[in-house]
């Protein structure tokens, strides 16, 4: 069984593991509640049926799809002779619906679609519960993700009072107009979203008409991380009386080092 997140279905423990930014189940941990085990893997898609199924399947989610192998397949299967395996699937149709891996964890992995294709071939009610408890996997990491986010869209918000108060204190004069502070306050708004993000508020809503909301609404977790950090540093920066050109300079690389940082971070990818 490999390393990864694990559905429990009829008592048994199916692996699901993240790769190339998608969700793969193990086929071979599914064939362990029935007798035949995995040998049923290789039945399953020596089927017509199921090659025909994976090929359009391959069609619509794989630019690389190997048309004419396919074709050449196609004529093959049905045959008393014809014989196929996931390995062979793979290298021949140039295949990016399944995964092998091997190893001590290794085994067949299947996208969702090809593992409740899989699971259907197997049983119809073993499909069901897996179908429910593959959905319930994605709701509980759907609900922690925006939990996640949430926690540090407020984190930023906190931290902007910081931000804003400094701004207060340091950088408007006496005596000036409502307009001239929203200016001050809109312009180091400004700052930070050229230092994060290459581009101002009025930039982005330019360039995204359709959307609603602003450029930090629709930053992902790590950038709501690093925005919520830089505030804090030009919070510093400000009360150092360090121009803004030069705070601009520093944040940005501030952003850089912590975005290539956090990108990295085994943690941050945990949370994806």
């Amino acid at each position: 069984m490999a390393k990864g997140r694990t559905l429990n279905v009829n008592e048994f423990t199916i692996t699901v593991i993240h790769q190339n930014e998608t969700d793969y189940i193990s086929l071979t941990d599914m064939t362990t509640s029935f007798r035949e085990g995995s040998g049923l893997i290789g039945k399953w898609i020596s089927n017509k049926n199921t090659l025909e199924y994976l090929g359009v399947w391959e069609k619509i989610n794989n630019p690389n799809f190997n048309y004419p192998e396919f074709g050449v397949i196609g004529q093959e299967a049905g045959t008393n002779r014809f014989i196929m395996s996931v390995g062979q699937w793979i290298d021949r149709a140039k295949s990016v619906g399944m995964i092998v891996k091997v190893g001590r964890y290794g085994g067949t992995f299947a996208h969702k679609d090809i593992a409740f294709h899989f699971a259907m071939w197997l049983s119809p009610e073993f499909q069901i519960y897996l179908v429910n408890e593959f959905q319930r996997l994605k709701d509980d990491e759907n609900s922690r993700l925006k939990l996640e986010w949430n926690l540090q869209r407020t984190l930023a918000k906190v931290n902007y009072q910081i931000h804003t108060d400094a701004i207060k204190e340091n950088l408007i004069p006496k005596e000036i107009t409502k307009q001239q502070v929203s200016f001050v306050y809109a312009n180091e708004a400004d700052l930070l979203n050229v230092a994060l993000f290459g581009i101002t508020a009025k930039e982005w809503r330019e360039t995204n008409t359709d959307k609603n909301g602003n450029i930090r609404d629709y930053a992902t977790l790590v950038q709501l991380v690093v925005l919520s950090n830089m505030e804090s540093i030009n919070a510093l920066l400000i009360q150092q009386n360090l121009p803004q050109n030069e705070r601009l300079i520093q944040l940005n690389k501030v952003a850089i080092a912590q975005m290539k940082s956090l990108s990295e971070s085994n943690a941050i990818k945990k949370l994806k």
